[in-house]
Parts: structure tokens; C-alpha cells; sequence
């Protein structure tokens, strides 16, 4: 592996190389089977989230599962979430 950062674009709603919801594409394996990486570890990795409501909500759980911690700019934590979508 060259570098830190790893992109793997993926859809639900139309054909595409790379298919299905992120959440449900980590819990089954195949996210990182196709990276070639190990499934997430807190003492290893650090994640930034950036989406729809629904999703971050979905993802934040999975990663405090996981024994991610969220922080924020005053805390350090093991993920951060980027909040750009306006809440309804």
C-alpha cells in the first residue's frame, strides 16, 4: 500500500462496479475484502464521516460497536462527523 488514504466509491441506487449501502458492506466484509485491508480497529485507525442524517446516525453506531469514541475540536476522539446536510 503507497499511501494512507484509501477511496472506494460505491452506490445503491444504479449499476456500478462497486454496489450497496456503506454500512451494510462493512458488516458483511466485502468493504474491506475488496481494499485488501483489515476490517476496522480502533487502536489502528482514525475515520472522518460525511453524508445524509440517516447514514452518519447508522455509521456512528457501528463505530461506537466497534469501540470508536467521537470527538470533536476541543476532544480528541477516534472518528470525527462532518454535519454538511441540513437537518429536517
Amino acid at each position: 500500500m503507497t499511501g494512507k488514504l484509501r477511496y472506494y466509491p460505491t452506490v445503491t441506487r444504479e449499476e456500478f462496479v462497486n454496489m450497496g449501502r456503506i454500512t451494510e458492506l462493512m458488516q458483511s466484509g466485502k468493504l474491506f475484502e475488496d481494499l485488501g485491508v483489515p476490517p476496522l480497529d480502533v487502536a489502528n485507525d482514525r475515520v472522518m464521516l460525511c453524508g445524509s442524517p440517516a447514514m452518519l446516525r447508522d455509521l456512528k453506531a457501528m463505530l461506537e460497536g466497534r469501540g470508536f469514541r467521537e470527538g470533536n475540536t476541543s476532544t480528541p476522539g477516534d472518528f470525527v462527523v462532518e454535519r454538511a446536510f441540513a437537518e429536517q
